[in-house]
């Protein structure tokens, strides 16, 4: 029986720190599931198809990796998958609180399902979608950040605001 677990997230968008997860997390599962979460009451910086293909494209060279959408509750998600993990990256306390929480609920809901906390290179420790798209919307360089092809979306997507207005 195959180990799969699912890495769930907005990656809104994928960053460097979280390839890395996906990276360690292959080494101890078989297969990975990358959960792109809807979020309908929050405004992402990019649309679900984006940020869909953005991941594959930045995963393509990984091969027992596979992108996919989610809406709705996780471990239902979880179970229709067959999978028995839930991977969360981990970069500081305030993280792993927050994780910690939803590790808890998620176990109240279905106790069969674990959840693995991964922490990424220390290099990517200060990295999170959210402060990428705060320097690169300042001018600020991102490179090594992110992979390039989010780099590109993310200065396009910035050029085309700048431009309409």
């Amino acid at each position: 029986m195959s180990k799969i677990a699912i890495y769930p997230g907005s990656f809104d968008p994928v960053t460097n720190g979280h390839v890395d997860i996906i990276e360690r997390a292959l080494k101890i599962f078989d297969h990975i599931i990358i959960a792109v979460a809807k979020h309908p009451h929050k405004e992402p910086f990019f649309t679900l198809e984006e940020r869909l293909e953005m991941l594959t494209d930045s995963l393509k060279k990984l091969k027992r990796v596979k992108v996919d959408s989610l809406d709705g509750l996780l471990i239902n998600y979880v179970n229709k998958q067959k999978a028995h993990v839930i991977i969360r990256g981990v970069r500081a306390m305030t993280d792993f609180e927050y994780e910690f929480q939803m590790a808890l609920m998620n176990r109240k809901l279905d106790d069969k399902i674990e959840t693995v906390f991964l922490m990424p290179n220390e290099i990517y420790s200060y990295v999170s979608s959210s402060v990428i798209k705060e320097i690169a919307s300042y001018g600020g360089n991102i490179n090594g950040l992110v992979p390039d092809i989010v780099r590109n979306k993310i200065n396009a997507k910035l050029n085309k605001n700048a431009s309409s207005k």
